[in-house]
This record gives C-alpha cells, sequence and structure tokens, in this order.
C-alpha cells in the first residue's frame, strides 16, 4: 500500500510503499529524485527518462521524493550522474556516515520519519539550491517555450542546458516533456477527455500524446489510467 504526506522540508513529499505480493511497479519519470530507505537499505533514485519497472516480492520502502532541482545540492553529485539508475548511499557517501544515517533511520519511530530527518539535517547543512532553477521548473511546467525560458532567464541556449544537467538530470525540452506528460495525466485522471487532455496539456494533439505517454511510460495512456 502507497501514503504520502507533505514533508516539512519546503517542496518535498514523504511516501511510504508496502508490497505485499510480486509482480511489477511502474515509476514514471517526474523530474524528480528520491532518497530510499528499502528493508534496511539507503538509496538513491535519480531522475528518469522513462519509467522505472521494478520486480520482486515482498518488500517495504520509505522516500523522500525532492522537487525537480534541489536534490544535486543536498547529495553532492550532479543529477546527470544518477539518470536513469537507482544506486546505493554509500556510493556516494563514505560508508561510516552511512552506517551512520542507516542505524539513526532504523532506529526512528518509523523509516520514513528518519529519512525526513536525514533530509532536513542534510538541508541545514547544505547552500539552498539556485532559485533560478525553480523558475525553469515553473516555467516549463507551464507549457512555455524553452528559448524563451532562455531569454528571459538571460542564459544562453548552452549554459541553460548545462545547468539543466547537473540540476535535473537532463536538458530542459525532456523536463519539459516529462512535466507535460505528468500534466496531462493528471487531467485525464481526473476524468478530462484524451482529447482535451492533449490540448489543455499542451500537446499537438491526442496522438502525439499518446505517441510520447508510450515513449516515456512505456505503455499505452489507456494502460496507465486502467491501473
Amino acid at each position: 500500500m502507497y501514503t504520502e504526506r507533505a514533508s516539512r522540508l519546503a517542496g518535498a513529499v514523504v511516501w511510504t510503499n508496502t508490497l505485499v505480493g510480486g509482480g511489477a511497479g511502474r515509476i514514471l519519470p517526474d523530474g524528480c529524485m528520491d532518497l530510499l530507505w528499502n528493508d534496511g537499505r539507503l538509496l538513491v533514485a535519480g531522475p528518469d527518462t522513462r519509467a522505472y519497472v521494478t520486480e520482486g516480492g515482498p518488500s517495504s520502502w520509505a522516500g523522500v521524493r525532492f522537487c525537480p532541482g534541489t536534490a544535486p545540492a543536498l547529495l553532492g553529485v550532479p543529477a546527470h550522474e544518477l539518470r536513469d539508475r537507482r544506486v546505493a548511499l554509500a556510493d556516494l557517501w563514505p560508508a561510516s556516515v552511512v552506517r551512520r544515517l542507516t542505524a539513526r533511520v532504523d532506529a526512528a519511530p518509523d523509516p520514513a520519519s528518519g529519512l525526513e530527518q536525514v533530509a532536513l539535517a542534510r538541508a541545514a547543512d547544505t547552500e539552498p539550491p539556485d532559485p533560478l532553477l525553480r523558475q525553469v521548473v515553473v516555467a516549463l511546467g507551464a507549457g512555455r517555450p524553452v528559448a524563451a525560458i532562455a531569454d528571459e532567464l538571460g542564459l544562453g541556449a548552452r549554459q541553460l542546458h548545462r545547468r539543466s544537467l547537473a540540476a535535473f538530470g537532463y536538458g530542459p525540452k525532456t523536463l519539459a516533456r516529462v512535466l507535460r506528460m505528468q500534466r496531462a495525466l493528471a487531467l485525464a485522471r481526473d476524468g478530462v477527455p484524451l482529447a482535451e487532455t492533449a490540448a489543455r496539456a499542451g500537446f499537438a494533439d491526442q496522438a502525439h500524446l499518446a505517441r510520447d505517454v508510450k515513449e516515456l511510460a512505456g505503455v499505452t495512456v489507456r494502460a496507465l489510467l486502467g491501473r
């Protein structure tokens, strides 16, 4: 069973997921990165360019999901180095630090709250992310063209692309596609017809929506909505 709540860390979400049976799961790209706990292990989920498919038996998960562009400063690793990857936190931080943090999470009332404390403590010792990154996310989420965003922020196209790779894991056009898909799925799940969903989310037409979702999610729109 999956549950989530807003974190005390601005913009983040704390979640838990208990898997009681086998079978595949599908995690869709959303521009975010996560700090994860899985049955006593600490891991990091990088930004995805395609659906991440999970398989396995019963398992317990908890996570802190950071909004796009905020995790690299906390982790000390450029986002593109973790793109489409799940890695042990010990591969990024000293093993002694990770052992201490793992013990802290395990001693917490629940792993999710323990992870949140780790994230809050790390944020307190880290410079906040560049506020320009938030402007990029908001503008892309609103469907603004990448070239127009670069001009408004006083950045060249190459500079925006380079900063996006470090912050989001991929260029702004890819992030725009991911955010557009998420907008469309939210509308469709609210019962908006697919043709209207495509228009409101910024797709050329319903066929464009179908192609993008199939490429990013690995299944059709209707298959996702049926889940």
